[in-house]
């Protein structure tokens, strides 16, 4: 599991894991039921606070993407349809949101930014 750490851009360590690994089953690179590193063996690969990792496990279980068996460690959870379609229109959400106050700091218009969203969309039903 490939998990990039930077301590430079103020987003906190832990968020970074929830993060990558959201992305990471999102993606199907982490399949149901896949087993993940414990928070220890985590936390020493990414020569980070065992605290930090377990936190970043807490939220992703919080949020339903991983569950705990006791004595047995920490696995994928079953997908959640609903779940993954809401995490992927937050994050749709949060660009666009960049898109918009881009657009506006250039004096784009709404219907020219509606057009380049149109034309952009367009062209990835194609492909």
């Amino acid at each position: 599991m490939d998990i990039i750490i930077s301590n430079s851009g103020g987003v906190p360590i832990y968020d970074q894991i929830t993060r990558q690994m959201k992305g990471l089953i999102l993606r199907g690179e982490l399949a149901e039921g896949e087993a993940l590193p414990s928070m220890r063996l985590l936390a020493k690969e990414l020569r980070i606070s065992v605290i930090t990792t377990k936190r970043a496990y807490e939220e992703l279980e919080r949020e339903g993407f991983i569950t705990t068996v006791p004595g047995k460690g920490c696995f994928v959870a079953p997908r959640n349809l609903e779940l993954v379609r809401e995490e992927t229109l937050r994050r749709v959400e949060e660009h666009l949101s960049q898109a918009v106050d881009i657009a506006r700091t250039g004096g784009i218009t709404l219907a020219e930014l509606t057009e380049t969203l149109h034309l952009l969309y367009g062209e990835d039903e194609h492909e």
